[in-house]
């Protein structure tokens, strides 16, 4: 039996996966991070965009959306605690391109009543949800 840790994705609303993987990848705040059991213990904050999780014992791997959060990392198990979490499935790709012209339009519109940094973390978000709808075609 390969080694294993326990990974857990969970929002304000919902825990989005409890299992046991073998291996967990997602964006963090310096670049992309992966983790296998056993790692050093870390805590940091993550980028919005895919967390890929290779479930023991599945060939396909699980994919979560985040929109960014807190990663905590411990020997035997990963944290994901997210902002917002959508499972890999649910992604709708016309949401995400509609949200990201929303806030593309914001951001030039100066008769806008948003706040321009809540329209950049909006239309980053956006870009994340389509590249992690992208990744996720490819896998399949």
């Amino acid at each position: 039996m390969a080694h294993t840790m326990r990974v857990e994705v969970v929002s304000a609303e919902e825990e989005i996966f409890s299992g046991e993987a073998e291996f967990v990848a997602l964006p963090g705040e310096s670049g992309e991070l992966g983790i296998l059991p056993g790692h050093t213990p870390l805590i940091t904050r993550i980028r919005p965009g895919a967390v890929r999780i290779k479930i023991a014992g599945q060939a396909e791997d699980e994919f979560v959306f985040v929109a960014g959060g807190i990663l905590e990392v411990q020997p035997h198990g990963v944290t994901v605690l997210a902002d917002t979490a959508i499972r890999g499935a649910d992604l709708d790709e016309a949401k995400a391109a509609e949200a990201k012209r929303l806030a593309e339009e914001a951001l030039v519109n100066k008769e806008s009543k948003i706040d321009y940094a809540q329209a950049q973390a909006e239309l980053a978000t956006a870009i994340a949800q389509l590249a992690a709808i992208q990744r996720l075609r490819q896998k399949r």
